[in-house]
């Protein structure tokens, strides 16, 4: 009985410690469908995928370039043909301008600083010891690692290239292009001119004619792969070959009048000579030289006063060189014939407040002997007795006042004041050339006229037309038979008794005229002369005009008979041989023979 009493208490007891415990505890909830946190997940996840749409749509539909460039960048390569630029050659096919293949050094700075080249500095040493470069100067070009191309040197020859790539520095390499060479040196520099590290023409005729001697490279575009394959060609383009370019120059002649004009610059201690050879037929220039030269390989020669071509940019008073055009406006005007004579006595004549005079009293004179003995009060009278615009319009059609129709860079037509009143004297003076500057190709273009019999022609650098510059205007401006009756009378002047006897070539008929004038100074004329001998041969049949102007001669000698004379006896008489002109004169020796023989009968 006592155990189930016993039973009963701890029932009770356990029933009554249930009811107090349920009585205190919470009670359970049914949990939310959506909790907060998930909502705050689930926006920022749409956000984030909203923001990635519109930013996809943006960059490929809206703005897609940007990316599309970032890749072309990576995998597009665009490769260009080498093109050379054009021959310069001459009449003969002899080369005077080539093109050389040649190697660029470049860098790659951004490169040079991934691949943490500077710490190879022996080799960096060596790179710049054979460029010719101070270390800190060549280091200073690769500094900036912003930059992705830098020349370290243009124009390296192939051995420097082949050093540079066994060196391996990681970001310098090499790219080919090409150099100009001239193989004739400064024989032809004032003519050929030359280019700049670039391969475009800066002077001469590679300046003038720049974009006929430049081609147009050919173009692929390919896209690459990873590993730098080409995997497909996206676009291609044609180039066009550069084309040569054939100068009327002969050579041979051009090299031979160098040679004669660079050594008489020492030997009558000039400030510079000119020579230019002209075909009378077509007008062609068959040399046109002047000393001092540049040598256009090497353009630390290239200073100013060597590069200018003088027989075309200086203009000068030629002196008594233009003396025949007193005498052919004389004769056109029909005022004289060739056998007229003209008293030139008492040897001057007062003109205004001024004189002309000549050296001494020749009294009566013919033509030929007014342009043998080259009177000054001679051409004076003549010029003075036609009308002022007839003696004018004469110098204008033997075209001295305007450019020689070759349109090289730098020409000028001469100058000369055209007045509305002329004083006798100033019409005097014009007729022994002052008053008038001309250059040495104006100056060869009407000895040309005359040559030509009286046939107006342009001068031509360029062989057989190759391009629209070359003009074909041709016209007569004076009768040939006055033009032959002045020929015959300027072969006096290389004959005995004549100014220009040192002109004569022996074997050929020379018909010329010497020239020596004053150069202008401040207030008159100073103490420098220009010396001048200008031109024809063979005189029975013109094929060859040459001038020869020496300029600011020293020493005791400054007559262009002494100067001038000697020089262009040499350079026409290796031309005529060169282009083998048949002789149509006595030799020399024969020449004199019948020179005394004459003399003595006539006593």
């Amino acid at each position: 009985m006592s155990t189930s009493i016993f039973a009963n208490n701890r029932q009770t007891t356990h029933a009554a410690k249930k009811r107090r415990k349920g009585s205190g505890a919470k009670q359970n909830k049914a949990p939310n469908l959506i909790n907060w946190r998930f909502l705050v997940v689930l926006f920022s996840v749409v956000v984030v995928f909203a923001v990635l749409a519109i930013r996809a749509a943006y960059i490929q539909v809206i703005s897609p370039d940007a990316l599309i460039e970032q890749g072309d960048n990576r995998t597009l390569r665009t490769r260009n043909s080498m093109v050379h630029r054009g021959l310069i050659t001459d009449r003969n096919g002899v080369e005077l301008a080539v093109s050389v293949p040649v190697r660029a050094i470049w860098a790659d700075p951004k490169m040079v600083h991934q691949e943490n080249a500077f710490v190879q500095r022996r080799r960096w040493l060596a790179l710049a010891e054979v460029l010719g470069q101070d270390i800190s100067d060549l280091l200073e070009k690769v500094d900036d690692p912003s930059r992705r191309f830098v020349y370290l040197q243009r124009q390296v020859s192939p051995a420097m290239a082949q050093y540079v790539e066994q060196l391996d520095i990681p970001g310098v390499g090499l790219r080919n292009e090409s150099r100009r060479y001239y193989p004739t040196g400064e024989v032809s520099a004032h003519l050929v001119g030359f280019t700049d590290v670039d391969d475009e023409g800066i002077e001469g005729l590679e300046l003038l004619f720049n974009d006929w001697l430049t081609g147009t490279p050919a173009s692929r575009t390919i896209r690459r792969d990873r590993q730098g394959r080409q995997v497909e060609i996206i676009a291609q383009t044609a180039g066009e070959n550069a084309k040569d370019l054939q100068l009327t120059i002969d050579q041979r002649i051009q090299a031979m009048a160098f040679k004669a004009i660079k050594q008489a610059t020492e030997t009558y201690d000039a400030a510079s000579a000119t020579a230019i050879v002209v075909d009378v037929a077509s007008g062609d220039i068959l040399a046109m030289v002047n000393s001092p030269s540049y040598n256009p390989n090497n353009l630390k020669t290239a200073t100013p006063h060597r590069v200018r071509n003088r027989a075309i940019t200086d203009a000068v008073e030629p002196g008594s060189a233009l003396k025949p055009l007193a005498v052919l406006s004389a004769l056109e005007f029909g005022i004289v014939s060739p056998d007229s004579v003209i008293d030139t006595s008492p040897g001057w004549m007062r003109l205004g407040g001024s004189i002309v005079q000549d050296p001494r009293n020749m009294g009566e004179m013919d033509l030929t002997t007014i342009i043998q003995k080259s009177s000054n009060m001679g051409t004076s009278k003549l010029a003075l007795s036609v009308p002022r615009e007839f003696l004018i319009d004469t110098y204008y059609n033997m075209g001295l006042m305007a450019d020689t129709g070759t349109l090289l860079t730098g020409e000028i037509s001469g100058l000369f004041h055209e007045r509305n009143r002329w004083s006798d004297f100033e019409l005097a003076t014009l007729s022994f050339g002052y008053g008038i500057s001309v250059t040495p190709a104006q100056l060869a273009r009407m000895y040309a006229i005359i040559a030509n019999g009286g046939t107006r022609i342009n001068l031509n650098i360029i062989k057989d037309g190759q391009t629209e510059l070359v003009s074909e205007e041709e016209y007569r401006v004076v009768s040939a038979d006055n033009a032959a009756a002045l020929i015959e009378m300027m072969e006096s002047v290389t004959q005995p008794g004549g100014s220009g006897t040192k002109a004569a070539v022996d074997g050929y008929r020379i018909a010329g005229k010497t020239g020596t004038s004053r150069k202008a100074a401040p207030g008159g004329y100073g103490e420098q002369y220009v010396n001048i001998f200008a031109g024809l041969a063979p005189a029975s049949n013109p094929q060859i005009v040459t001038v020869v102007l020496i300029n600011e001669p020293g020493g005791d000698l400054y007559h262009s008979s002494d100067t001038a004379a000697p020089v262009f006896s040499q350079i026409m008489g290796g031309a005529l041989r060169l282009l083998n002109i048949a002789p149509d004169g006595l030799s020399e020796d024969a020449a004199h023979v019948e020179w005394l023989e004459a003399t003595n009968h006539g006593d």
